[in-house]
């Protein structure tokens, strides 16, 4: 009976993935004769099976650039690029989409530390990191045991130096690991997906404008009451906003 039932299993997964393939191809034969809202719907039906890539984020953001959509463009462009930092295309389209957005925010000096971080150890994410750790720990694990059980005095010396630096490179990818999840989990990033909308002093309709946001800008969500939320944004300003005006990057 297991075995049936795992085979049901099985055979379940391998339809509903062909499945998945058959809409993703649709999709870009949909994009590639121009119809972007057409595509857009059978994208968004990957995406809700949750077998998302930042190749289907990717489409997403172009299709939505194609329809002058600049939140949602942005929005899709940063969720490709988290799942994958590397990909140049990516950046090159975000550069042409963040062009049609409104607000020209100039961003606060960055200590050298931070602009260290944003030029290098932000190239990999997280869980790419968590891989690297992964590596050098069975890497270092292997020549420590050729260290161990070597019997030449040169072999025995290089095996345990490349070991040591294995390990220093295992701290230091940890430490890394923890620090970006951390920060993600600390700097909830969303894009503002309204057209235009103000930016309060405090929780609630009545309360003073304090500036004004547009349509795919992006902010750092602090606090949230209630339908509201509490964003800061590159500059170092700091307001409320209706949530519905903003989506964050955790959004599915």
């Amino acid at each position: 009976m297991k075995r049936i039932l795992f085979l049901l299993l099985i055979i379940a997964n391998s339809v509903t993935a062909q499945n998945v393939d058959s809409l993703f191809v649709s999709a870009n034969n949909l994009y590639k004769n121009g119809k972007f809202q057409e595509a857009i719907d059978l994208y968004k039906k990957v995406e809700s099976q949750e077998l998302v890539s930042s190749e289907l984020y990717y489409n997403l953001g172009n299709s939505y650039y194609k329809l002058n959509k600049v939140g949602p463009s942005i929005y899709y462009y940063e969720k490709a690029l988290k799942l994958n930092p590397l990909n140049e295309d990516v950046k090159n389209n975000l550069v042409f989409a963040k062009r049609l957005a409104l607000d020209n925010i100039e961003e606060l000096p960055r200590t050298v530390l931070q602009k260290f971080n944003a030029n290098y150890l932000q190239k990999l994410s997280y869980n790419q990191w968590a891989i690297v750790v992964v590596v050098f720990s069975f890497l270092g694990s292997l020549l420590f045991l050729l260290f161990y059980f070597a019997e030449v005095p040169s072999k025995k010396r290089f095996y345990f130096v490349t070991s040591i630096a294995c390990f220093i490179i295992l701290l230091s990818s940890l430490f890394i690991t923890i620090n970006q999840y951390n920060s993600s989990l600390a700097n909830k990033e969303a894009i503002v997906y309204a057209e235009k909308t103000d930016v309060k002093n405090a929780p609630t309709l009545n309360s003073e404008d304090v500036f004004t946001l547009h349509e795919g800008t992006k902010v750092i969500v602090l606090d949230s009451v209630d339908n509201w939320k509490k964003i800061k944004i590159a500059d170092g300003k700091i307001g409320w906003i209706i949530a519905e005006d903003i989506k964050l990057f955790d959004d599915i």
